[in-house]
């Protein structure tokens, strides 16, 4: 099987020659230099050569086909402030953050662009034009026809730019548009349904000339206690949109729509399921998330993810009762193992090593 072949069996639940071997999640930015202090070799400068190494199958994310589905034209990044602590600065979205330069952390969001209709207006009208030739601008079906030639999985959509939630928040904010949903749930439709038409808009003109595979929204929906939303949310608000794009995909034989979502969005995903995800990932076991239990819970949903990131630091007796811990998942299919995010600095180049190739072993890959 070719690694797009692969893919999409492991996530249909057909016959497959062994799961992929994806190393999904790289390290923060002082991980990777405390592994640079540890030995780890020179010649291995992005955490692209790290996977090279370990031979890590081909990841759709990897392949993300190079078009605009966010403001467009692009909002380019403007520092506001900065010192030796901190930098405050305009992202791409037009958000107000605020980043510490001393430690990995989130970023404390300031100010959100969208505070009513009127903003959401002027917003709209400059930035979010569903027919702006430059979302097409590009090399892209010249860079998406060598991935087909190679058969790799190619996808449409990545963070920060597509989601139905996801891009959401990042134009109300967290509290503010949750409470909009409430106190302004006309404009809530109105946001998201117009950011899908984008999507689709754009995904028209991909298709014409590439073979998609998955199309993929970044959510983050979900926190440890659980959605953001509740389910009757999701099926007003955010689900019809989705069954837009499974209208979509199914006309143009798409076969995987991933969701990534920290936290725990068990209660949502039943309606997830309905509106046509059928891959989930990263499964984050301090959430109480277990692959095996949602296996049995979901049986037609795929997993990525699920092993603890935690144990990553502590040693390979711990991580290799981790990976037998995942085994029976893998060998019940629809599951791809991998981390459940990001490497944090407490975890050693030694470690991290030992555990990429338990997990390319445990997939049965040579």
């Amino acid at each position: 099987m070719n690694d797009r072949e692969r893919l999409i069996a492991c996530v249909k639940g057909l016959p497959v020659d062994r799961p992929p071997y994806y190393l999904f999640w790289g390290p923060w930015d002082t991980t990777w230099n405390r592994w640079r202090s540890e030995g780890m070799p020179n010649s291995l400068q992005s955490f692209d050569d790290v996977k090279q190494m370990f031979g890590s199958d081909p990841i759709p994310t990897d392949y993300v086909v190079p078009v605009n589905l966010g403001p467009c034209p692009l909002i380019e990044k403007t520092i506001l402030s900065e010192d030796e602590k901190e930098i405050v600065f305009i992202d791409s979205w037009g958000i107000k953050r605020r980043d510490l330069k001393t430690i990995t952390s989130m970023s404390q969001f300031l100010e959100f662009p969208v505070k009513n209709r009127k903003s959401w207006e002027l917003y709209k009208e400059k930035w979010l034009n569903p027919e702006d030739p430059r979302r097409l601008e590009g090399n892209w079906r010249e860079i998406c026809n060598q991935w087909m030639a190679k058969g790799y999985p190619i996808q449409l959509g990545w963070y920060p730019d597509a989601g139905v939630f996801g891009p959401f928040r990042w134009l109300m904010g967290d509290e503010e548009g949750l409470v909009a949903f409430h106190s302004m749930p006309d404009l809530v439709h109105e946001i998201m349904d117009h950011i899908t038409t984008i999507y689709l808009s754009v995904f028209e003109q991909v298709v014409n000339d590439v073979q998609v595979d998955v199309i993929h929204f970044w959510e983050d929906i979900s926190y440890k206690g659980g959605p953001l939303i509740s389910p009757k949310f999701w099926e007003s608000f955010v689900g019809p949109n989705y069954l837009r794009i499974k209208a979509f995909a199914d006309q143009h034989d798409i076969m995987i729509i991933s969701v990534d979502t920290d936290g725990n969005p068990d209660k949502i995903t039943p309606p997830m399921l309905r509106s046509g995800v059928n891959l989930l990932y990263p499964m984050e076991v301090a959430a109480g998330c277990d692959v095996n239990q949602w296996q049995a819970k979901y049986p037609t949903l795929a997993i990525m993810g699920g092993f603890d990131k935690r144990v990553l630091s502590r040693g390979y007796k711990e991580i290799d009762q981790e990976i037998e811990r995942l085994r029976p998942a893998v060998e019940k299919g629809r599951y791809i193992p991998e981390l459940d995010h990001l490497v944090p600095d407490d975890v050693s180049w030694e470690n991290y090593c030992y555990y990429a190739l338990a997990l390319k072993k445990l997939v049965g890959k040579s």
